[in-house]
């Protein structure tokens, strides 16, 4: 009677089991859609190089910047004190779209690579706080 009854049962388990059959081919998955927006735009690089000139910046930014200025690099000392501490040379000036600043009683900000703070100036660019190389 056991016998029968385990018998029984494991052909019960064997035809739920393979009657549910699933196919991996059938299953498509959703690839999430990537924006064009870029979260920065490296304007003037830890070396004093104009990465993105003011004619490829967005046309509504209205940025008023004079790029002879901007286009300082650090100083010997501070690149060893930067790779040395961070292991890397940040960018000096950043273009950050408005919905990716945030705002603190200083003043409004972003965080780049999740590192380095860049403060927004009255030209409308973001320049890296000075406590990183000073």
């Amino acid at each position: 009677m056991k016998k029968s009854l385990y018998l029984t049962l494991t052909c019960i388990l064997v035809f739920v089991a393979c009657s549910k059959k699933i196919h991996p081919a059938a299953i498509i998955p959703s690839v999430p859609t990537v924006t064009s927006t870029p979260t920065a735009m490296i304007i003037v690089d830890g070396y004093g190089r104009i990465l993105t000139p003011q004619s490829k910046l967005p046309a509504n930014a209205g940025i008023k910047a004079d790029y002879l200025k901007l286009a300082r690099s650090f100083t010997p000392n501070q690149l060893i004190n930067l790779n040395y501490r961070y292991h890397t040379v940040p960018p000096r000036v950043l273009y950050v779209p408005e919905i990716y600043t945030l705002k603190s009683l200083r003043g409004i900000y972003c965080v780049y690579k999740k590192k380095f703070w860049y403060w927004k100036n009255e030209d409308g660019l973001f320049y890296l706080d000075e406590n990183y190389y000073k």
